[in-house]
């Protein structure tokens, strides 16, 4: 994370071919809609987590070329002198729209959407996949191993194996966002109010002449929060019994309570059976067990499947990298042009039947049972569509069109809320703690056939009647 790099160029070298291309073609000031929306939910899951909507604000808020952007450019000997003059007075001017952070989003649908001239909506395409992808990714991931753990804290331990300073940072920002209650980053702290939590490594053990001392010197040093680390050598054999002796001589006999002890290695469930047996023996029973160790949502599952009586989570690298499935997916789409104040729809069609896109300029209506609160469906509608009025309503699967539903007894939010308005920004983002509890509140909505781990139940997102009849009729007429 550098303060003085200019992010502005954080873009792909094709944005500015295209971005000159335009100007020298007198598309400079045409109005044009573009969608972010991703295809696939990662590790087969029925829903993802919006997250990186601070950083885009960010980004968009500092965007401009200086100088050395400017002779980059010219060094190049592709972009013409008037284009060149043009990135020097920039100025950001488009409407934004998103999903906000922390709520559940499902494939197909805009989660960003921009409109304005087609060079500025060209050129933020790379940072707005690249801040949205990364943290939806991490956050859909820590929120599939919070539900994992069922109620029992999370912890975000993953820095050392992230993919650079900003996927540490943002990582633990947006693991946070997804259930995770703290991070071993420290700098995710001071930036955003993330508790940093950790205690020691196997180093510190090894640095003393014997483990009982070692424990010692951590008791002494930490009192009233005294966790200690007991599988360096041998979690029963010595481990378990020096940390035992070191919580009864330096911490009971003094006034306090032993906080937990951490294992990182061997097996869990066995091992954290024996040591429940052991320190409730000792009138320790609410001393913690601390599990670590290549930890995601099935084997934390398994484990209190098996009855592994572990209250606290690490979990490192398969959290932050999301190594199961490391990539989001989400792809930045044309979706339609403006000729006169008209609205011209645009479709990508592709031989792979995912890859066809859906036209307009549009927005999306979340529908929920009033009975329950739970939602019911998404709705994809043109941006001049009035919401549904809580009256009988059809709904219909946009490519089995005869499975229909006539949904009664809801009511209807609009999920994109506006971001920047001609390029100013009129939204605030709220606070990371703010964002955490709105990201659980509004996975509570879900049903739980949606939140599966494995074959969850599908979340329709279907199309108006009208946004449908369009489409349907631009895959017609280019098909012939």
């Amino acid at each position: 994370m550098n303060a003085n790099k200019n992010l502005t160029m954080l873009m792909d070298f094709y944005e500015m071919t295209m971005a000159n291309g335009y100007f020298k073609h007198g598309f400079k000031d045409n109005i044009v809609c573009y969608d972010m929306f991703f295809r696939k939910v990662p590790d087969e899951g029925g829903f993802a987590i919006m997250g990186g909507l601070r950083q885009l604000i960010g980004y968009i808020k500092e965007l401009k070329f200086d100088d050395s952007d400017i002779e980059y450019f010219r060094s190049k000997n592709l972009f013409c002198g008037e284009f060149l003059e043009y990135l020097r007075d920039f100025e950001f001017s488009c409407d934004v729209w998103a999903v906000e952070e922390g709520v559940p989003i499902f494939p197909n649908e805009p989660i960003v959407k921009v409109v304005g001239p087609a060079i500025q909506a060209q050129f933020v395409e790379t940072m707005i996949l690249l801040t949205v992808n990364h943290q939806s990714l991490i956050a859909t991931k820590a929120n599939r191993i919070v539900r994992a753990a069922d109620g029992r804290p999370v912890m975000e331990f993953g820095s050392r194996r992230a993919q650079g300073e900003t996927g540490a940072i943002n990582g633990a920002r947006a693991a946070y966002i997804g259930g995770c209650i703290g991070t071993a980053c420290t700098i995710a702290d001071k930036e955003y109010s993330i508790p940093a939590l950790g205690t020691m490594a196997h180093s510190w053990v090894q640095m003393f002449d014997s483990e009982y001392e070692a424990f010692k010197a951590y008791a002494e040093t930490y009192p009233n929060n005294c966790t200690l680390l007991i599988d360096t050598y041998n979690v029963l054999k010595s481990g378990l019994p020096n940390a035992i002796k070191v919580f009864k001589e330096e911490l009971i006999d003094k006034g306090y309570r032993p906080a937990g002890v951490r294992i990182d290695s061997g097996d869990i469930t066995y091992l954290s059976k024996k040591i429940r047996a052991e320190l409730d023996k000792n009138g320790m029973e609410d001393c913690k067990i601390t599990a670590t160790n290549s930890l995601d949502e099935y084997i934390i599952r398994d484990l209190l499947l098996q009855g592994a009586p572990i209250d606290v989570f690490g979990v490192g690298e398969r959290l932050i990298t999301s190594s199961s499935e490391p990539v989001f997916g989400g792809v930045y789409k044309l979706a339609a042009v403006y000729k006169g104040g008209k609205e011209i729809p645009k479709i990508k069609i592709s031989e792979n039947t995912a890859k066809i896109t859906t036209p307009c300029n549009k927005k999306i209506f979340r529908l929920y049972e009033n009975a329950t609160g739970k939602a019911i469906c998404d709705v994809l509608a043109l941006a001049d569509e009035s919401a549904p009025d809580g009256s009988p309503y059809e709904i219909f699967d946009p490519e089995h069109t005869w499975k229909r539903k006539t949904v009664e007894d809801y009511y209807a939010r609009e999920l994109l809320v506006p971001i920047f308005e001609k390029g100013k920004c009129v939204y605030e983002s709220p606070s990371v703690e703010d964002i955490r509890t709105f990201c659980k509140e509004q996975v509570d909505t879900l049903w739980d056939e949606v939140k599966r781990f494995e074959n969850p139940h599908k979340y329709y997102v279907d199309l108006s009647p009208k946004l449908w009849q369009i489409k349907h009729d631009l895959l017609s007429k280019n098909s012939k």
